[in-house]
């Protein structure tokens, strides 16, 4: 059996102890990590014919970063109304209601796919409709992700009838459970497009199954005025109040909570995406991570969707988690690097409960890795690992990407999948997208 071994890294494994190991190596056999060391001990390993072996020239290995909101097929509507005052309700839907199909989210999420790979992003927690086509373009392109089908009240892209997305989502789910890739959900789009006995159905359909359930919580304003006037409640007591949070539970955003909230949050297990990019471009506020981190909460990192947020890789949201909430909170000292790096990896598989397979490098997980160079003038030089990703590194210097043991992306270029066909494959919607944009 062929193994890969990738030497002359520097390690960071993000595990408890928050190791890194200098000048190492790891060998991968398969799908999963069998040793780490040092490159004094490759020699015990009598290294020979029966290793493929990369060079990592010196570079920074870590584990492969976790998107952990978003909606890749988005990313046909990418630079679209960026400016618009109530752009969800007066421009999202409804470009989506008459241009999304099948094959607009099958050919978006394989672009969207190829700028998270080639962004060091291993994993992704993808919702939006037709999500059996993500599934089929990221079972194809070796990515693993968590994908949940979106379940609103009113007539969708994927549903002729309000609430159409639960049977949609049980027959994907059966379809998918279980795949060494893919895990299937269920994603009420929000409080406020489900009424209660629906996002208890949807619930219960998770508990059923045994899945994740997804969902943006607390992030609208009109959102938080709703459940105040209506339940005297904040949405996350709301959605308490139905018995539906628990630690399959996925929420998104969640920027306007209170204190009585992450008390809730935090006792139930709830995993949280922050979208710091996306919340910042949409002006919706500053959720309080610091409290949620603090407090050891399940926290990740998202792009959200790539018409709110505009980019899909992790590295970018690292180095805005660190700039906002510093000057947000006007204290430098918040969030050092490892903590930032933290989310962005084992803390975002945490929120997706995937930390037992993925989000550190350890014998024994599955070896999802990435390689950042450090030969680009941006990243020399480096006396911290943790501060050199978070605030000198961008998605250009990821050399290596490595998803369940394959290599995906090597100097800087897709293996597997060839960039410019799939590019000219989302161009040709661009002109009729363009023309209904116009209408709206």
């Amino acid at each position: 059996m062929t193994k890969l071994m990738i030497r002359n890294v520097n390690i960071v494994t993000m595990n408890k102890d928050k190791e890194i190991i200098e000048d190492g190596f790891v060998i991968i056999e398969r799908d999963s990590i069998t040793y780490i060391g040092s490159s004094n001990e490759t020699n015990e390993h009598n290294v020979s014919n029966d290793y493929n072996i990369i060079d990592g020239k010196g570079g920074i290995l870590m584990p492969g970063m976790i998107n952990t909101h978003t909606h890749a097929s988005m990313i046909a509507f990418r630079s679209l109304a960026d400016d618009v005052q109530d752009r969800l309700t007066k421009y999202i839907f409804p470009l989506e209601n008459i241009m999304v199909d099948e094959k607009l989210v099958y050919s978006g999420a394989r672009y969207a796919i190829c700028e998270m790979l080639l962004g060091g992003v291993t994993t992704f927690c993808n919702s939006y409709y037709f999500e059996d086509e993500v599934a089929k373009a990221a079972k194809e392109m070796s990515i693993r992700a968590v994908l949940g089908e979106t379940v609103v009240n009113f007539v969708a892209p994927d549903a002729k009838e309000p609430y159409e997305g639960l049977k949609y989502a049980e027959r994907f789910i059966e379809k998918w459970k279980g795949d060494d890739l893919i895990t299937p959900a269920i994603a009420p789009h929000a409080p406020y497009t489900n009424d209660s006995n629906k996002l208890i159905e949807a619930y219960s359909l998770a508990r059923k199954h045994d899945v994740p359930i997804i969902m943006h919580v607390a992030e609208m304003d009109y959102e938080q005025k709703k459940y105040a006037e209506e339940y005297n409640m904040t949405p996350v007591q709301y959605l308490d109040s139905l018995g539906i949070l628990d630690e399959n539970f996925i929420g998104a955003h969640l920027i306007n909570v209170s204190d009585e909230d992450l008390d809730i949050l935090e006792n139930k297990g709830v995993g949280i995406s922050h979208n710091v990019g996306s919340n910042s471009k949409g002006a919706k506020g500053v959720a309080p991570v610091v409290k949620m981190f603090k407090r050891g909460m399940k926290l990740g990192l998202g792009t959200d969707g790539p018409m709110s947020g505009n980019t899909l890789d992790i590295i970018t949201q690292m180095s805005l988690v660190g700039k906002i909430h510093k000057l947000y909170n006007m204290d430098r000292t918040i969030f050092p690097a490892i903590e930032i790096v933290e989310m962005a990896t084992i803390g975002g598989a945490r929120a997706l409960n995937i930390d037992n397979v993925t989000g550190s490098i350890e014998v024994g997980k599955k070896a999802d890795m990435v390689i950042i160079e450090t030969e680009s003038v941006n990243m020399c030089p480096i006396y911290d690992y943790y501060s050199a990703l978070v605030y000198s590194a961008n998605p250009s210097n990821v050399e290596l990407v490595i998803v369940n043991g394959e290599v995906l992306v090597k100097d800087k270029k897709l293996i597997k999948n060839d960039l410019m066909e799939i590019k000219n494959e989302l161009l040709q919607m661009k002109d009729k997208i363009l023309e209904v944009s116009k209408r709206l």
